[in-house]
């Protein structure tokens, strides 16, 4: 069933991202003049479909839906006719071949920054920007930022929300530099800022990695003081079998004083298959246990840890000084959108070459089940969510087409700027090898890719 679940999530959003971004190449070829003959979401073997009387175009759903295309009439894929050979896809300028080839990620693009704008105009009550607490041994520790004031600003750049601070952050990815981090503090009447540098050292690798931005640089966002008193045990998890009980309090782990249930989690989260010893009161005396937290793997592949213990469910009350409403008009929601939709495709584009350069490792390129799962989860948060994974989605899929790699968008277009700077197409023998050694490199890395997701399975 969770199969199934993961599936419908994924075809429901990435189907719709594939039909327009295949939309794009079909409605600009036929405004510039060109026939087009088919119009498939999918490749392989048609399930399903119909022919248009009007304009003979096939339209079908295609057996593998890892993507589509839009075949068009070419002198190059077949014979002719004399009177429309005016229609075939090689007789057209080069600019509008461009124009052709880049409607689909600029179509993507357009879906993006569209979601985006939806997102920003929703009202919404969110975290307020102040540090609730900052971890031992992290950049944030070194910097010594305090905990009740305000983050304003990454490396310069304005932030309103937790999620755009973890973006900046995350764009900083296996850096080893320093990362300026400009505070205000409400606790003077001016509300002056102040900027710390934090040292970062191939920020979110090694013994960080699979952490998440926040985490790695040691500041987090205000979380509630629930106390760590055991609520529940699941009868087959390691806390149960190696003797914590119902009521008892963890006061310590691995000689780590334990205040709050959150920090408990966080180090056992940390630290699957790794024996710790845990002090607890019980009935008024300390019990020292050791439990070895099971590995477990979330949606993305990282490792867990997980002991099988509950918290007693208690009310949240977030404080008012740590809330905050979010609410942009139309105007400002759409230049924001165009912000967003620019900063997250510079960090793709660094991210890809820092992995081609070996600054962070090749296991952070994910294929289409990570994606099928990160979409299922979505549809377990919310709406917004939804439309939060589609719009990242979207904007992926419009910078990897747009990589001048030879089958790909991109590489069309080079192909095409030779031909308009030259006057005349490259030789079909080029053009071939290129398209030869462009699938070799796609297979790569589609190969490599699903292997991340495999190894994330198991």
């Amino acid at each position: 069933m969770t199969f199934l679940l993961t599936l419908l999530a994924a075809i429901f959003v990435l189907g719709p991202l594939i039909a327009l971004h295949e939309w794009g190449h079909y409605i600009v070829a036929r405004l510039c003049g060109v026939k087009v003959l088919t119009y498939s979401i999918g490749f392989g073997p048609k399930l399903f479909g119909w022919t248009s009387k009007k304009s003979g175009i096939d339209y079908r759903i295609s057996a593998l839906p890892l993507g589509g295309y839009v075949k068009m009439l070419d002198e190059r894929e077949g014979e002719v006719a004399k009177d429309e050979l005016h229609l075939a896809f090689n007789r057209q300028h080069p600019l509008k071949k461009i124009a052709i080839v880049a409607a689909g990620p600029i179509m993507n693009f357009v879906i993006a920054i569209a979601l985006f704008w939806v997102l920003f105009m929703t009202p919404s009550e969110q975290l307020a920007t102040k540090i609730g607490q900052v971890l031992p041994d992290t950049p944030a520790a070194i910097a010594q930022l305090p905990v009740g004031d305000k983050i304003v600003a990454i490396d310069g750049y304005e932030v309103q929300t937790w999620e755009g601070i973890n973006y900046r952050l995350a764009g900083r990815m296996g850096e080893t530099d320093n990362v300026s981090i400009t505070l205000q503090s409400e606790s003077q009447a001016s509300n002056a800022t102040k900027t710390y540098q934090a040292p970062v050292k191939t920020f979110m690798q090694g013994t960080s990695q699979g952490k998440d931005a926040l985490t790695s640089f040691g500041m987090l966002p205000w979380q509630p003081d629930i106390e760590p008193i055991v609520g529940d045990l699941s009868a087959d998890g390691a806390a149960s079998r190696q003797g914590l009980k119902v009521g008892d309090r963890i006061t310590a782990i691995n000689d780590t004083e334990i205040k709050d249930w959150i920090s408990a989690t966080r180090i056992i989260r940390d630290n699957p298959e790794t024996l710790l010893n845990f002090m607890v009161l019980r009935d008024g005396k300390s019990v020292q246990l050791q439990i070895m937290p099971q590995g477990k793997k979330d949606n993305l592949g990282n490792d867990f840890g997980q002991i099988g213990a509950m918290v007693a469910q208690s009310e949240i009350v977030i404080p008012d000084a740590y809330k905050a409403t979010v609410v942009y008009g139309p105007g400002e929601s759409l230049v924001k959108s165009f912000e967003k939709t620019e900063q997250l495709a510079v960090m793709t584009v660094s991210s890809m070459g820092k992995m081609l350069s070996g600054m962070i490792g090749l296991d952070n390129l994910s294929g289409p089940i990570t994606i099928a799962k990160v979409a299922k989860q979505s549809f377990d948060i919310s709406w917004q969510m939804v439309l939060s994974t589609a719009a990242l989605i979207s904007l992926s899929l419009a910078v990897l087409n747009l990589l001048p790699i030879p089958v790909l968008d991109g590489g069309h277009i080079v192909y095409y700027l030779i031909e308009l700077i030259r006057g005349k197409p490259l030789s079909e023998g080029i053009q071939m090898a290129g398209l030869n050694i462009g699938l070799l490199l796609l297979a790569g890395f589609m190969v490599l890719a699903i292997g991340n997701d495999i190894s994330r399975l198991f």
